[in-house]
């Protein structure tokens, strides 16, 4: 990747330019973050100190949760630090690594929400042979392709950006975002938007083809059960993850695909605020409200405030 820019560091477009402001976007993204970190450190932490939760399922949650934790983490504490200092700089190298970061992220978000698609698909379609299918290996196997192929496409996608001459600084976004770099470029873009356009909307279609297919089975299976009991306990492991694929593959697809008469500064904060800030807060408090198993953990691992709060989130009777 060379560097033959004639930029050294960008300016990132803050939430406002007011001091008052600023602390509250502060003290606002920092609210955020810890909670982020910790619902899904405590994912991560039930899973692994827990043995009946040494399942596929929770075994994927658990690198969702680490993924989410990189996500967030490549974003907002620059941001929250940006807005603390008032300085709102950002070198070439720092924006390099951010823009790595949020798209190797958003990738292994997607291909692991996918791939639990896949075994919420053999988990009910196919029980007695579920566990033949979803062995440790193929868990394991599964995994390593969805990092992998996050780390080529981040690779590839922040070398294809970089390669560009820069002869702008400010960028209009809070972190250092793909098509807002692009119109800080003084050399053609075009190859760089269809390519762009192109990654994002094979990622999108085909993720989304594979949830459709998957969820159809699935739908189908819970349909023809019997008991009310199995539909809602199939139907309260589903309809979570399902929520958070749409929310975050739309909202992705949005912030990167939609024309640029459609874009402003608003809108543009707005939507990357809701895919790069809200599926990691939101993916903890989703996949642990309903379920008991790790509403028993938290309450093994944390005491009377884990019962406390999972009282208060279990529906009345």
């Amino acid at each position: 990747m060379v560097n033959n820019t004639v930029v050294t560091e960008f300016i990132l477009q803050g939430f406002s330019d007011m001091r008052e402001l600023q602390i509250l976007h502060f003290m606002v993204f920092l609210s955020l973050y810890l909670a982020t970190l910790m619902g899904n450190f405590l994912i991560i932490t039930s899973v692994a100190m827990i043995p009946h939760l040494h399942t596929p399922m929770y075994f994927f949650l658990a690198v969702l949760s680490s993924v989410d934790i990189c996500f967030i983490s490549s974003t907002v504490p620059t941001s929250m630090v940006n807005s603390l200092r008032n300085d709102n700089r950002i070198s070439f190298e720092g924006c390099v690594v951010q823009v790595f970061c949020v798209i190797a992220c958003a990738t292994a978000e997607l291909s692991l929400l996918a791939v639990m698609a896949y075994d919420r698909f053999v988990a009910i379609c196919h029980p007695l042979r579920y566990m033949l299918i979803m062995n440790w290996n193929a868990c394991f196997q599964m995994t390593a392709a969805a990092l992998v192929f996050s780390l080529i496409n981040g690779i590839t996608q922040t070398a294809n950006t970089f390669r560009l001459q820069f002869c702008w600084q400010v960028v209009e976004q809070y972190f250092c975002d793909i098509p807002q770099l692009l119109r800080l470029s003084c050399t053609d873009t075009q190859f760089n938007e269809i390519f762009n356009f192109a990654c994002v909307l094979t990622m999108g279609a085909v993720g989304s083809v594979f949830l459709l297919v998957s969820y159809s089975c699935i739908f189908s299976t819970v349909f023809k059960i019997q008991s009310g009991q199995g539909k809602y306990k199939a139907f309260s492991t589903c309809i979570p993850h399902l929520t958070m694929f749409s929310l975050f593959a739309f909202t992705v697809m949005f912030s990167y695909m939609r024309p640029k008469e459609m874009s402003s500064l608003s809108v543009d904060l707005f939507a990357a605020i809701l895919y790069a800030i809200l599926p990691p807060l939101m993916n903890p408090i989703i996949y642990t409200l309903r379920n008991k198993d790790i509403q028993a953990a938290l309450r093994k691992r944390t005491g009377v405030k884990a019962t406390w709060w999972t009282q208060r989130a279990s529906p009345r009777r």
